[in-house]
């Protein structure tokens, strides 16, 4: 409360001098005691952008960002809080097809991916999160017709999921049971499912977990998206290359450490089930700086699958290996001549 709000609310001709009696006794004991009570606050990793429980410190270590699929900044680990990002930040909701929107916050934080709003016949679901939640972003999703659901990728992409929940009525957010350790924030409103798909929305989509970049690693099928022919929404696999007729499949991006054959084989089969012509990932660097393929999505998904596969599994002996091996046999044939000239003279 400031000085101005105080003084207009104690000489209110309405407050009685029992009441401002009360207010200024626990206003005094606020200014006498606050130091001792500090406030508690839900403190962010910048690096990674997930939100930790209420505390009255940062915490000394991220768990996502001390993962070695992630890093830690030189400087050491850098926090904040939603309060500190108002004013500095603003979302910027997109349409990017009838009944899909893409949320992305200006200028970038943590790892920068987007979010998605699918709206559906039977409720409205946010499809992976961004840190910065404030009242224009509240009040433009609401306009949109409000959220029934949250789903979450993987625990990269979990964000403020909590706060988001809770700001649109404590909704449900779907997680895959695996990734259960890497909740660090656990709340009633998780809600962990277990198997290979979950429908949600009668069907209307559906959660397939394709394993890989974690175990519990998720993708979102949306069957009527992309005017009936099916929209896949992913958050780091498949991840789109800059050239929108490629995706790659990765344990580590920043880190630069591949899966292997088996575990992209194993995503191929379990993404193979789903009939889907567009692809939109989180991260808006793939797809020649767009983040989507358009069209054919399923089949470049496919082949680039198989190339990964067949680029960790080829023994064929290398051009310049043979290369090598001949010029050595040459040289070694030249030396024996050189030697037999000097004996026969």
């Amino acid at each position: 409360m400031s000085s101005k709000e105080f003084s207009s609310l104690y000489f209110s001709p309405t407050v009685t001098s029992e009441i401002a009696l009360k207010i200024y006794i626990k206003v005094f004991l606020w200014m006498c005691f606050s130091d001792y009570f500090p406030q508690m606050k839900s403190y962010i990793c910048v690096t990674c952008g997930v939100q930790y429980p209420p505390s009255t410190s940062p915490p000394s270590h991220c768990l996502i960002s001390e993962d070695e699929r992630e890093f830690v900044d030189k400087n050491g680990q850098p926090w904040t809080t939603r309060e500190e990002m108002f004013g500095g930040y603003k979302n910027e909701i997109k349409k990017e097809e009838e009944d899909l929107f893409s949320l992305h916050t200006e200028p970038q934080f943590a790892i920068g991916q987007r979010a998605f709003l699918i709206r559906t016949p039977n409720g409205n679901i946010l499809w992976d999160c961004i840190s910065h939640l404030d009242q224009e972003t509240i009040d433009r999703v609401n306009q949109l017709g409000g959220l029934s659901a949250i789903a979450v990728s993987h625990p990269h992409f979990m964000s403020t999921m909590v706060d988001w929940s809770h700001a649109f009525g404590d909704i449900p957010i779907f997680i895959h049971e695996y990734i259960k350790e890497w909740i660090v924030r656990p709340n009633k409103s998780i809600q962990y499912w277990n198997g290979k798909t979950k429908d949600l929305f009668d069907g209307k989509l559906r959660l397939v977990r394709t394993g890989g970049h974690f175990k519990g690693s998720q993708v979102l099928w949306w069957p009527s998206g992309a005017n009936g022919k099916g929209v896949l929404l992913s958050g780091d696999e498949p991840h789109i290359c800059m050239d929108p007729k490629q995706v790659t499949f990765m344990y580590s991006f920043p880190n630069y450490i591949p899966l292997s054959a088996q575990t992209v084989s194993k995503v191929l089969r379990r993404l193979q089930v789903q009939d889907y012509d567009r692809l939109y990932s989180a991260v808006v660097a793939g797809g020649g700086g767009h983040g989507v393929i358009s069209t054919n999505a399923k089949a470049i998904v496919q082949r680039s699958g198989e190339r990964y596969i067949k680029a960790l599994t080829n023994n064929d002996t290398d051009d310049t290996d043979t290369d090598d091996k001949q010029n050595g046999r040459l040289l070694k044939e030249t030396l024996d001549l050189i030697s037999k000239k000097h004996q026969f003279h």
